[in-house]
């Protein structure tokens, strides 16, 4: 089973060579941590910064160098920072190849909710409705289960949803999953989780058309 990190470290593995590449909120930040170090990549924040590094280091923190989850970070050689216009022109006009965010609820035909509870008082939905409507390879990153053991990749969303059939990827703390037209294709399993785990941790369709092979950091 992954943690955090470990989630973290497999989606690192989906960032491709001159990858353009928006972070979302939580797990997600992390990514920036574990891409190869053969390879460029730009980080791009909808606060308004091109070109993010690695989280600082203890004591070289600078608050004045924010991601839009309001966490320092470090800038590489040749980064820029921009108003929010500017920002959500490069997601609106499609010039990201890479979406990595946050959710709480993926149905199987793709949907997301990652903006709401009802009941619970929010700021607003912030960036995640334009990067989701825009955006044309969007990864989730997400635990599998909540709190109480229940499912969180289900056949319908039961929160607000901020998109529609936008995921293309999923990657939890169980398993590498693919939304296809049919449901959840199972791709790769967490060290140490069986097939069966994540049956069992799956509400939504899961298809399992041949030996799955666990993944590997």
């Amino acid at each position: 089973m992954l943690d955090k990190t470990g989630i973290a470290k497999r989606i690192a593995k989906e960032v491709k060579d001159g990858y353009y590449v928006n972070l979302g909120i939580g797990i997600p930040t992390l990514v920036a941590n574990y891409v190869r170090e053969d390879i460029s990549v730009e980080f791009q924040s909808e606060n308004g910064v091109l070109g993010m590094g690695p989280f600082p280091m203890d004591g070289e923190e600078d608050a004045d160098i924010i991601n839009a989850g309001k966490q320092t970070i470090t800038t590489l050689p040749g980064a820029s920072f921009f108003d929010s216009a500017t920002s959500f022109g490069m997601i609106r006009g499609k010039h990201v190849d890479l979406t990595i965010l946050g959710a709480m609820e993926v149905s199987e035909e793709g949907d997301i909710a990652n903006w709401k509870i009802p009941g619970k008082m929010v700021k607003g939905m912030g960036g995640a409705m334009d990067l989701v409507a825009s955006a044309e390879n969007i990864i989730v990153a997400m635990m599998h289960t909540n709190r109480a053991g229940e499912s969180k990749l289900l056949k319908q969303c039961s929160l607000p949803l901020t998109g529609v059939g936008c995921v293309k990827k999923i990657v939890t703390n169980l398993a590498v999953l693919e939304v296809t037209e049919k449901g959840f294709k199972l791709l790769e399993r967490a060290p140490g989780v069986s097939v069966n785990e994540i049956i069992a941790a799956t509400e939504g369709t899961l298809i399992i058309e041949a030996d799955v092979p666990e993944m590997s950091l």
